[in-house]
């Protein structure tokens, strides 16, 4: 099945044909180095990690681009203040970054260049810029001239002479235009720098992602990611500067993904609830946290709510539970029960995949094949081995695409039972004492004193369920 793909400029999805067959490049525009990560970074690396995995999974080749930001103002703003280097500021969060990524079992990109590894190849970029007449050097810095690339808006949609009849009235003489943008700096005292043919400085932000993007995948992507607030003007000045360089399309398909909110609130520091990765995972299951994120398309915007949380954590041990239950159930039926569920699932989730990565219609067809699953085992709990054959292989399409349902259930549903019983004050023994009590009680019919328990411990979370085996219990 082909794939298509939401295409920004052109606001309308399109069939994915890239430069190459069968060959992809993608760049993504990673983080910027100077703080840990919040939930924003999360859903961002999540999503192009899933779009990565699902292209390998449709049999292209590859090559995936995400880079780290390791030279800018905020970095250099944190060094001086603490009085070290801006590469221990980078590379202790480049550090943190790697952690949070672990947790969130986001896997690696093939090449995940810094840009203070590839100043060369920006001031080659830049010198290239001014001999083309694009870019113009004064007082030692140099800036693009936006008037001279005629493309400049097409991105975002916007028009270059209402863009410079709204601009602010711009303090930097050096500019001839406001909307102009730098391409080199002049390096300050205490800031880095390295050697270039116009000063001692160091590269604008803009200019590295075309520098390194190129390097790597040549001058033409075929899909350039990121989030929404990075339209423009960066991935707007990322066209200007690549296309102006080589005179070639610079990206085939533009993706963008939408914000995260907390509590239908912007996430801030000042508004108390900047969520960072590490935070959230203390508490959270990771895949929960994953299930979350790709529970709305991409391009939507999603809010963070306890609420959300639960309801994602609910749908994630249902999904467990019905795999659970089929690998536990009978294997002595004579012929498959499950394959036309199964291999109808397939299908459904692969087509939500293809058309523009709809990781959120994908999970409603599990949720959908897990109620046919349980209706069928309802009725009749025997499967044969081929169903438990083909529902493995069903579970590590998923798994290997959105990156849930990776653990065996069992351990899972044994993980998400005990987690965090500290927090409620209560031990799996005193619940299984409590348990035992409630028994007793029934047995001398002593009713009101085994609800009292019963409701007492829901109360905390913990619902008891009365089976023929016995009495077990389930986290809420």
């Amino acid at each position: 099945m082909s794939i298509e793909i939401y295409n920004t400029p052109i606001k309308r999805k399109q069939q994915f044909s890239p430069l190459k067959k069968g060959r992809v490049g993608m760049y993504v525009c990673g983080i910027t180095a100077y703080d840990m990560c919040h939930i924003g970074h999360a859903r961002s690396m999540i999503i192009f990690d899933t779009i990565a995995r699902f292209l390998r999974k449709k049999g292209y080749d590859l090559t995936y681009v995400r880079n780290f930001t390791d030279v800018d103002d905020k970095i250099i703003a944190r060094a001086n203040k603490g009085g070290i280097t801006y590469q221990d500021v980078s590379e202790k969060y480049i550090e943190e970054f790697y952690t949070d990524m672990e947790i969130l079992k986001v896997e690696k990109p093939d090449v995940e260049p810094k840009a203070s590894e590839h100043i060369p190849e920006m001031i080659d970029m830049i010198a290239a810029l001014i001999d083309k007449s694009f870019a113009y050097e004064s007082g030692g810095s140099v800036y693009f001239n936006v008037s001279r690339f005629k493309g400049y808006g097409k991105l975002s949609s916007r028009k270059l002479e209402d863009m410079i009849a709204g601009a602010r009235v711009d303090v930097d003489e050096a500019k001839k235009n406001p909307l102009d943008f730098a391409l080199w700096k002049v390096s300050k005292t205490g800031e880095p720098w390295w050697k270039s043919p116009w000063s001692k400085g160091r590269p604008g932000w803009h200019i590295e992602c075309s520098a390194m993007s190129t390097h790597y995948l040549g001058p033409t992507l075929d899909i350039h990611g990121g989030g929404r607030d990075l339209i423009f003007p960066h991935h707007e000045n990322e066209i200007a500067q690549s296309e102006g360089t080589y005179g070639k399309p610079f990206v085939r398909y533009w993706i963008h993904n939408g914000f995260v909110t907390v509590n239908n609130d912007k996430m801030s520091k000042s508004l108390g609830n900047f969520l960072t990765i590490r935070e959230l995972t203390k508490e959270i299951h990771p895949e929960v946290l994953r299930l979350f994120l790709l529970s709305r398309h991409y391009r939507s915007p999603i809010d963070f709510s306890r609420d959300a949380i639960h309801e994602s954590r609910g749908a994630l041990i249902r999904f467990y539970e019905s795999l659970d239950r089929v690998f536990n159930s009978p294997c002595s039926a004579t012929k498959p029960r499950l394959k036309n569920i199964i291999d109808g699932f397939n299908n459904k989730f692969d087509a939500a995949m293809s058309d523009d990565f709809n990781t959120a219609k994908a999970i409603g067809h599990i949720h959908e094949f897990t109620t046919e699953v349980n209706r069928t085992l309802n009725s009749n709990p025997e499967v044969a081995e081929d169903d438990v054959f083909a529902l493995r292989a069903a579970l590590s399409d998923v798994s290997n695409i959105l990156g849930i349902l990776e653990q065996e259930p069992a351990e899972f549903l044994d993980h998400i039972k005990h987690a965090d019983l500290d927090k409620i004050g209560i031990t799996d023994q005193e619940i299984e004492g409590l348990i035992l009590n409630r028994d007793k009680a029934r047995k001398a019919r002593d009713f009101k004193a085994a609800d009292e328990i019963r409701d007492n411990l829901k109360a905390r979370g913990i619902i008891l369920k009365d089976t023929p085996e016995g009495t077990v219990w389930e986290r809420e």
